[in-house]
This record gives structure tokens, C-alpha cells and sequence, in this order.
């Protein structure tokens, strides 16, 4: 093989595997976004089973939330996938400010986060998920939450 042939070739594989790396980093942030709405989504409108499913609970999975009062709460993880439906938070969530790092099979998401329960009287957060590929799907592993005044 000529130098020329090489050099195209080698072009041609470093085009190609760029763009099907830029399509793949797409494809796994899009499905992260949606599992983002999807958890919000179900822990808003009581689908404990939906909800549930969004997690994959691991040895080191931890639950942490800080009130606006400045206690600290460390919630079982089991209380992520073993939910009463009554216990989820009715109302309606907005998102904002989505970050989103993946590296391989793991990824963090952090996001802001207003709550707004029936009852009218909106809460603000920080939050902050882990998450991991588990089985060809992402599941979230971990979450912080921090609520504000």
C-alpha cells in the first residue's frame, strides 16, 4: 500500500468513528433527559412501579437530602424502588439548568428544580443523581438533593 492510500484510509476511519462517537454521546444524553422527566414525572403523578423502575439500588447507593432548615436527611435507599404511592409528592415539577457528564458507564446529572405540590406552596432544590448503565439501560444509583429558601 502506497503512503497516499494510507493516510486517506486512516482519515477516512478517524471521520468516521468521530461522528459515530458524536451520535452515540447524542443518543446517551437524550436517554438520560428522559430518564431525568421520567423519575420527576412518576414521583409527581403516583406511579410508585414507574418510579421504582427508574432505580437500580447498589451496594453503595446513598440518598441524601438537606432541608432548607439545614437538617440533613438520609433516606433508605429501598424507599426509592419500595414506594407507597400516597407518600409520592402530587403536583407539578419544572427543570432547569440540566448538566449532564457521562463518561463510559456512568454519568451525573445535576439540575434545579422547582416543586410545586396541590397545595400551591412551591419548594426550590439543587439536585445532583449518579447514575450507571445497568443491562444496556441507564438507572439512577444515587441522588442529593438540596432544598432552599
Amino acid at each position: 500500500m502506497n503512503n497516499s492510500l494510507v493516510l486517506k484510509l486512516a482519515f477516512f476511519l478517524f471521520l468516521y468513528s468521530s461522528i459515530v462517537g458524536c451520535v452515540t454521546s447524542k443518543n446517551q444524553t437524550a436517554e438520560i433527559k428522559a430518564l431525568i422527566e421520567r423519575e420527576c414525572a412518576t414521583y409527581r403523578n403516583g406511579d410508585a412501579i414507574t418510579h421504582a423502575n427508574c432505580w437500580h439500588i447498589q451496594p453503595y447507593t446513598r440518598v441524601l437530602v438537606s432541608t432548607k432548615e439545614g437538617k440533613t436527611i438520609d433516606v433508605p435507599p429501598s424507599n426509592m424502588i419500595q414506594t407507597d404511592p400516597k407518600s409520592l409528592g402530587n403536583g407539578t415539577y419544572e427543570i432547569s439548568n440540566l448538566k449532564i457528564s457521562i463518561k463510559g458507564k456512568s454519568a451525573w446529572v445535576s439540575h434545579d428544580e422547582v416543586s410545586t405540590p396541590k397545595d400551591g406552596n412551591a419548594s426550590y432544590s439543587y439536585e445532583m443523581k449518579m447514575l450507571e448503565k445497568i443491562d444496556h439501560e441507564w438507572k439512577i444509583v444515587g441522588l442529593s438533593v438540596h432544598v432552599y429558601k
